[in-house]
């Protein structure tokens, strides 16, 4: 049997078409970037380092909030109005509501609370600078101080003081509200309290100090303009009266005695032509009336006519009376007509004295009229002379009431603003004194364990990402399909029933039966895209490898891909090219069918049970070249094919595995094994490029999701 296995290369070998599928471009180095669909694949497979970041943060931030002393915060509550009081009808500080309602201004008062001269005044009212807590004198600095020395040692504890304070200090508005809260921290619960009130009390005193300086300052400077503004009235009064007198112009009630004159004479001119013309229409009327003066209205109005005309009529009445009892020359008679007519001539001689003193009046009236006309044409003349003079006292005067005018109200202000100093005008006031408070504020112990948790789970995922970037896995059959240039013909769960896998020929477990099910559509994938030629004599082949770490993986897909063509009634030789394990002395197997020395029929084994024949690595007990392995390879595939439908083979990790290239250079399909979330792409790359070295390329792919 040996000597006939040894004589095997110069028999006749079948006649066999030699065909290698040309080997394509390489494929392109896939981009690391991690894809947000392959998010939860990083974050399973480093939970532990996400977890332990985590734990490790909040055991950080316990600690921290065990060992830090506790600080407490008081508020008080300051409500600044910005409408000021209106003490003074003129404030020095008017009282104007901006358009935004004075938030702005409120605003403002948040830097004054922290300004230098509010904690000043607070430090120095609490005798601040004597606390440890604040002035920075601890022990360690004592020490120090003591042996570097202090220029200034006030100074500085001031300095010290204040910054401290500063950093205790928080002052808060909230939206739409004229409410400043004063917040202090400290480590007694107490001093906060105190001190919150201080710097409230402090702001106030600040407010009032300043307005107070602001009116004292304003009624300093008013009053150094008033001797100033005191000399510009004299010399506007001095002027005014030189001008006057140089130009001979007497004032009377503010006006020029000339315009008075002027204007009485004027008065009296008009009143004159009045009386003229009226008297001239009285005498115009008497010499119309003619041989009747009796019927003018002046007539009418005397008295004396009015008398005398009653008489008549009684004379009239007489003498009818005695004219028709007596005859005509009655002397009774003749004395009553005698008297009659006496009447009548006194009565024209009253009308001849009314008619006379109406044109004694009217010549006295016209003659008034004339001599006044004649004083105001005088006087006229005069005037034009006073105007021209008049312009320029007018301004003169005009300059004089300007100045006035202004002393008036700088006399008036600083009387005002001198008063105002002891006023206070500030609409501020403190609506909630602090208050100690019953709780901490710091540490918040569940809020910065909350944080630390949540922050520690985020900077574990941050990790987990930068390590995932800096050494790349599987993580997506896209990204493996990109990897390889060749598609993923499925993706296979990575727990079996308690198994890594089922010996061949052994009952499957409901999950095993899943995975060759999947293994099943697998190979109908694989031979559906596959480009092997029609009537190839040799038997299909498919081999299957991995990287190096995914060994167990590759074998257990290997066995799937078996098994799952032997359920459904093809035989199929399976080709373990791994070692043996545990045997010293190994049975030969495929590396001695390729040196030639064994038939595969002779070291082929049956699986009991099974439409499975099982074909091992062999001896390793000398070396062989390609050539000849390549041609012992088309053999056993040409042998094979007479009694088995596939031929499986478990390669083994090529790059470490070279004993593999003649099985590489013949076979049909070569599927590439990687476990999804675990397997390093520098290793899929390596993996394809040894593959590529060979003169093939990758058919397909397989993935194990060892979460699923």
């Amino acid at each position: 049997m040996q000597s006939s296995l040894l004589s095997l290369p110069q028999q006749h070998a079948p006649e066999v078409i030699h065909y290698v599928p040309e080997p394509g471009p390489t494929p392109p180095q896939p981009g690391s970037s991690v894809e947000l669909g392959d998010l939860k694949r990083i974050l399973v497979r480093r939970r532990f380092l996400i977890l332990a970041t985590a734990a490790l943060l909040t055991l950080l931030t316990l600690l921290y909030g065990l060992l830090t002393p506790a600080l407490y915060s008081s508020v008080a509550e300051i409500i600044v109005d910005p409408q000021d009081l209106q003490v003074v009808t003129n404030d020095v500080n008017p009282s104007r509501v901006p358009p935004d309602g004075g938030i702005t201004m409120v605003e403002s008062q948040v830097a004054v609370v922290q300004s230098s001269g509010v904690l000043l005044r607070a430090i120095k009212d609490t005798n601040l600078t004597e606390d440890p807590e604040f002035n920075g004198q601890g022990l360690l600095s004592r020490l120090l101080g003591s042996v570097l020395g202090s220029g200034s040692a006030e100074t500085d504890k001031t300095g010290k003081t204040l910054d401290a304070l500063r950093r205790r200090l928080a002052v808060k508005r909230a939206d739409k509200v004229l409410v400043l809260d004063v917040v202090v921290t400290a480590k007694s619960a107490d001093k906060a309290a105190m001190l919150a009130n201080a710097i409230a009390r402090a702001y106030l005193a600040d407010q009032a100090s300043a307005r107070a300086k602001m009116a004292t300052d304003a009624s300093d400077s008013i009053s150094a303009r008033l001797d100033e503004q005191r000399k510009r009235v004299q010399a506007a009064e001095n002027a005014v009266e030189a001008y006057k007198s140089a130009n001979n112009m007497v004032m009377a009630a503010g006006n020029l005695v000339s315009d008075q004159e002027l204007t009485e004479i004027n008065t009296q001119l008009s009143a004159a032509q009045s009386r003229t013309a009226a008297l001239k229409a009285q005498v115009d009327q008497l010499r119309r009336s003619g041989g009747a003066p009796d019927a003018t209205s002046e007539a009418m109005r005397s008295s004396t006519i009015s008398s005398l005309r009653a008489q008549e009529a009684t004379l009239v009445d007489q003498v009818s009376q005695l004219g028709t009892q007596l005859g005509p020359r009655h002397p009774a008679l003749i004395a009553a007509q005698q008297q009659l007519r006496d009447t009548r001539a006194l009565i024209a001689r009253e009308l001849a004295r009314i008619a006379s003193a109406a044109d004694a009046d009217y010549e006295r009236a016209l003659a008034n009229q004339q001599a006044l006309e004649a004083k105001v044409a005088g006087m006229k003349s005069k005037s034009l002379d006073t105007d021209q003079a008049s312009v320029r006292l007018r301004e003169l005067q005009r300059d004089l009431e300007a100045v006035r005018s202004v002393y008036a109200t700088y006399l008036q202000r600083a009387q005002e603003t001198r008063e105002q100093i002891n006023v206070d005008s500030t609409n501020a006031r403190i609506i909630s004194e602090a208050m100690p408070a019953l709780k901490k504020s710091w540490p918040p112990l569940p809020l910065l364990l909350f944080g630390a948790l949540f922050g520690g789970l985020g900077l574990g995922t941050g990790l987990a990402l930068i390590a995932e970037y800096s050494s790349p896995t599987v993580l997506s059959s896209r990204q493996m399909q990109s990897a390889i240039d060749a598609p993923v013909f499925g993706v296979l769960p990575g727990k079996s029933g308690g198994r890594r896998w089922w010996p061949f020929g052994r009952a499957a477990t409901t999950a095993n039966q899943k995975m060759d099910a999947v293994a099943g559509l697998a190979l109908r994938r694989l031979f559906a895209a596959s480009r092997r030629p029609p009537n190839w004599p040799l038997v299909p082949s498919i081999l299957v490898t991995s990287p190096p770490e995914d060994a167990a993986q590759r074998g257990r897909v290997a066995r799937l891909l078996a098994n799952a063509a032997a359920a459904r009634g093809s035989r199929v030789l399976y080709i373990d090219t791994n070692a043996a394990s545990g045997k010293k002395e190994p049975q030969p197997g495929l590396l001695d069918v390729l040196r030639g020395e064994y038939a595969f029929q002779a070291v082929s084994q049956n699986a009991p049970g099974s439409n499975v024949a099982v074909l091992g690595r062999g001896r390793q007990t000398a070396a062989f070249s390609e050539a000849q392995g390549v041609y012992f390879t088309q053999h056993m595939l040409a042998q094979a094919s007479r009694d088995f439908q596939l031929v499986v083979v478990d390669g083994g990790a090529l790059a470490d595995n070279l004993n593999a290239s003649p099985l590489v250079a013949m076979v049909d399909e070569i599927v590439l094994v990687a476990t999804l979330n675990t397997t390093s792409m520098r290793e899929v790359n390596a993996t394809s490029e040894a593959i590529s070295v060979m003169g093939r390329l990758p058919t397909g792919a397989l993935l194990v999701d060892e979460a699923a």
